[in-house]
């Protein structure tokens, strides 16, 4: 796994592990947005299991990210070479923190309800309006989080 340590692929001063999430993070919003759209269009299977594949994807890549973090030492490593207040780098890494989190919950019970409600035969049905509003919410926390991981990694690795 020494190759997660090696010198990224975006020109910063970042390990390619940290590139290559990031990479995933900044177009994961992307990704759920035309898997809304094949739920517009009437592919809701496809939806349905792109959905799944994106979720276990995500899950997979924090994973990734936190084995990384953890290998390669910490907050405390990465932030050596930041010229912005350690204090600032930590209130914004936090806020990052309490975001994906509540996300990963919101997208769980959505995806789970949804799961649910489409074996019942409630989805597409009775229970459309409830998904889509929780789709909504799941895509607006997903977005917060991906926005909020660049931010970390700007602060990281390039305001140094």
């Amino acid at each position: 796994m020494n190759y997660m340590f090696k010198k990224g692929f975006l020109g910063t001063t970042a390990p390619f592990f940290m590139d290559s999430v990031t990479l995933i993070v900044t177009f994961l919003p992307l990704l759920i947005l035309l898997s809304i759209l094949l739920a517009k269009r009437g592919r809701i299977k496809l939806h349905l299991f792109s959905q799944l594949f994106i979720f276990i994807l995500s899950i997979i890549v924090i994973f990734y990210f936190e084995y990384g973090v953890r290998i390669g030492g910490g907050f405390d490593f990465f932030i050596k070479g930041v010229t912005i207040s350690h204090n600032y780098v930590l209130t914004v890494l936090i806020i990052h923190i309490i975001i994906a989190t509540i996300m990963l919950f919101v997208w769980s019970k959505t995806l789970i309800s949804g799961l649910i409600n489409y074996a019942n035969g409630s989805l597409p049905g009775i229970k459309s309006k409830i998904h889509k509003k929780s789709g909504i919410r799941t895509f607006i926390w997903i977005s917060l989080t991906s926005l909020t991981g660049i931010w970390v990694y700007i602060i990281l690795f390039i305001f140094r």
